[in-house]
């Protein structure tokens, strides 16, 4: 199993505010977790870069092979929710990073299982034999409002409110956690990413460049996409295979 990543500032911010890292821990066994920070530059840098600290600190120190899969899935929850509660205190304690927040992918594959801890508009997708399944759903105004049947996603995807997400880390003492379950399997390749690449680059193209390239290849050809269209955010792709 192996993992690429790349973050990168895209061609309109000021600074990246998107954070990520990765590991390893067997031939079977990996995890990678994206963040894209909210609140200000120096506010969003900060939530998103405590919350990867927090969750690759914990996984690291608290991962056990011999973990069931409901075990796994309160491990890996429960971590996000101390990346939260960090994230919620250092916002409180400074009064200038008031309001910060996070989006947050977790996701950790065993053997034939993605474990996906979602919180945000960031994304996780499985890529198979040439079909793309987004593993998740965006918390934000839009997807709600498609949700209700009040706009087409095709509207969505131009919608003057398309980044304001519903739920982030470090906004509250808790957080309302989305933890998803699904088969992985030899051949399939998944991509963790944040809006910046969504929102520049169709699925048809993710797919194409997934299929066409391998190791970094790939991560600096999406992230090259990105700029194509637009790199009108900070952008962030993290594969597993």
């Amino acid at each position: 199993m192996e993992v690429f990543s790349k973050s990168d500032i895209g061609l309109v911010r000021t600074s990246n505010q998107d954070d990520c890292r990765f590991g390893v821990f067997s031939t079977s066994c990996a995890w990678a977790v994206v963040c894209d920070g909210i609140g200000g530059a120096n506010g969003g840098n900060v939530a998103s870069a405590l919350a990867v600290d927090v969750i690759s600190e914990q996984i690291e120190q608290l991962y056990d092979e011999k973990l069931s899969k409901e075990q796994l899935a309160t491990l890996l929850t429960d971590i996000v929710q101390r990346a939260n509660t960090q994230v919620f205190d250092k916002a409180i304690s400074e009064p200038s990073l008031e309001g910060m927040g996070t989006t947050c992918e977790f996701v950790l594959v065993k053997d034939k299982t993605v474990h996906v801890v979602h919180v945000g508009d960031s994304r996780t997708y499985a890529i198979r034999g040439g079909k793309i399944k987004q593993l998740t759903e965006d918390h934000s105004v839009v997807h709600e409002m498609v949700r209700r049947g009040e706009i087409t996603p095709e509207e969505a995807a131009n919608h003057p409110n398309k980044n304001i997400i519903t739920r982030a880390l470090g906004i509250r003492p808790e957080v309302c956690i989305d933890y998803i379950e699904a088969n992985f399997t030899y051949g399939d390749v998944l991509l963790i990413c944040t809006d910046g690449l969504t929102n520049c680059v169709s699925t048809g193209d993710i797919v194409k460049i997934v299929h066409e390239n391998r190791g970094e290849d790939m991560t600096n050809k999406l992230v090259d996409k990105a700029k194509e269209g637009g790199g009108t955010d900070n952008i962030t792709v993290t594969v597993v295979y």
